[in-house]
């Protein structure tokens, strides 16, 4: 395999020629106060926004010309973008490490009579999903004390949590008849947090694990097993509580579980694009079946806006090109999310697994080592809490960034004026990113306040950040199915770009490879010639605090 790093910063992401006139762009526009954009060109508005049926970006705080955009749409073009997501959503093997396709578009029904053979179990699922659902509601499945269920605790790590977690809060009202909880981290804490507050014969569980042997999630099913059980049901109706999401029937049999209570997963779908699948059962159970269905057909719709749309009419592709442009030729070095809804809390929790994990590599498809940034680091918080924390970094620190603002023009039935106070927020924050703080206006602070003028710089703020405003008609299923689409859309755009693999994980693998060796350590207090001194120092050290065994240390 050919391991051959890259010369340039661009080069193996790029044409040759293209990348040229991007430097040269960059070159241009690194300075350029993005203020004189909007005064250079007159109709910026018009010419950096696009939008879908439920999403708006506005990307003309960004740095960049009607040139540079040109100039990006046509390495878009050359890149066939188009028809790479085209080839995507037909199941061709894009996941070259495991010889896999990626197939979540098609959770959603696109391009359904072309991949029949596929769908067929798509749609059995999909049906099975709503028949339980449905009875769970009606109450025509109940626990085991005859009561119908009132709580729902999805059990998974990674894929089998961040989207459903995400899009449940999202949904979440006073009223919902069945309430959703989530467990993730094999820390005992988490579950019995979780378990403490809820009745053992009306709490309904999902095991979201496609093995049903991921450590975290197994511990934490066999210690809700023990809860139901303590609670007062029997071992048979053990199988009335539990659902599973996994391709493991026998393990989750041996388990408890009815081998019909059991829904499943595809290899042609990665666990971070899963949300669609049955790992989105806590979903269906906790807001209905209809909502759930909205959902899926809100990404439906931003599957067909990114198949039938071309160049910056592309709202996917335009973020993807957005973030390339930022990322390798601007050189910003962390992306952030920032959603000013508080619905949207979870919104940078999720997209940080779908981004990184699918992005965070640095070789090529074809094991080229690539020297440019690749995916940048994302974060986030909702709402004006981060004002009160990190964004002093952002106005008066040093690190470069770009952000998405991400805004719902109607929030529902809350107070007019406190859901303005909140869209007034987003504004000045935008608007505060673009223009900073000169040294003129600086200085007259520092004046004002009866402070000598070398005071000033401590008020000076660059400004100058670019980002876009992604606007949402409002947080409800469909818009939410756009929204998750479109970034998962963005990320293999993105990928495309820097000709790597977005479906594989290999990072994930080694932590969880050399977590078994290390806990047969722990277990067996053997094989410590294996280790590291560091890590032998602080297993030793857990060992000694946890057991009476000896301490290789001392």
């Amino acid at each position: 395999m050919n391991t051959t790093t890259s010369q340039q910063p661009g080069e193996n992401a790029a044409p040759s020629g293209i990348h040229l006139m991007l430097q040269q762009a960059a070159e241009r526009l690194s300075q350029t106060p993005i203020t004189e954009l909007f005064d250079r060109e007159q109709d910026r508005i018009t010419c950096f926004t696009t939008a879908s049926d439920c999403l708006q970006l506005d990307f003309s705080k960004q740095r960049l010309d009607s040139a540079t955009q040109a100039l990006l749409c046509k390495l878009a073009a050359e890149k066939d973008l188009h028809g790479a997501f085209a080839r995507l959503t037909s199941g061709d093997v894009c996941n070259t490490t495991e010889s896999r396709a990626a197939l979540h578009t098609l959770l959603r029904g696109t391009k359904a009579a072309e991949l029949s053979d596929h769908y067929q179990g798509v749609a059995t699922t999909l049906d099975r999903m709503k028949a339980v659902t449905n009875g769970i509601h009606s109450g025509d499945r109940r626990g085991f004390g005859g009561d119908k269920f009132t709580d729902v605790v999805n059990i998974g790590i990674g894929g089998s949590d961040l989207g459903p977690r995400f899009i449940c809060r999202a949904l979440k009202n006073p009223d919902d008849p069945i309430k959703a909880h989530f467990v993730a981290n094999v820390d005992p804490q988490d579950l019995d947090e979780t378990l403490a507050t809820l009745n053992p014969q009306t709490t309904l569980f999902i095991v979201c694990s496609k093995t049903f042997t991921t450590e975290e999630t197994l511990t934490n099913a066999l210690r809700a097993r023990e809860w139901l059980l303590a609670g007062g049901a029997s071992q048979a109706s053990i199988a009335d509580h539990v659902l599973a999401v996994t391709t493991n029937i026998d393990g989750a049999e041996t388990f408890g579980i009815a081998r019909d209570a059991c829904f499943p997963l595809w290899d042609w779908v990665g666990g971070r694009y899963s949300v669609w699948s049955a790992i989105g059962l806590s979903i269906a159970v906790n807001q209905g079946w209809e909502a759930f269905a909205d959902f899926l057909a809100g990404g439906h719709s931003m599957d067909r806006h990114a198949l039938e749309s071309n160049g910056s009419d592309n709202l996917p592709l335009t973020m993807a090109l957005l973030e390339y442009w930022n990322t390798t030729y601007l050189e910003t070095e962390t992306h952030l999310v920032l959603p000013y809804s508080q619905r949207l809390e979870y919104l940078a929790d999720f997209l940080q697994q779908l981004t990184m994990e699918s992005n965070g590599k640095s070789v090529t498809l074809e094991g080229t080592k690539i020297a440019a940034k690749t995916a940048p680091v994302l974060w986030g918080s909702a709402g004006t809490i981060g004002q009160h924390s990190y964004y002093q970094m952002l106005h008066q620190g040093n690190r470069s960034f770009t952000a998405d603002i991400v805004l719902p023009l109607k929030n529902g039935d809350v107070d007019i004026d406190a859901h303005r106070k909140l869209a007034a927020n987003a504004l000045a924050q935008s608007r505060a990113f673009m223009l900073g703080r000169d040294q003129r206006t600086a200085a007259d602070l520092a004046r004002s306040r009866g402070q000598p003028e070398a005071m000033s710089p401590h008020y000076e703020m660059p400004g100058n950040h670019p980002h876009s405003t992604l606007l949402m008609s409002e947080v409800n299923p469909t818009s939410l199915g756009e929204l998750v689409a479109a970034y998962e859309h963005k990320t293999f755009f993105l990928s495309q770009l820097f000709e790597l693999n977005a479906f594989d994980q290999w990072g994930v693998e080694l932590g969880k490879e050399i977590g078994r060796q290390i806990r047969g350590v722990l277990e067996t207090n053997t094989g410590w010639e294996s280790l590291d001194a560091s890590t032998r120092f602080v297993a030793s050290a857990w060992l000694a605090a946890n057991t009476s065994g000896s301490n290789p240390e001392k």
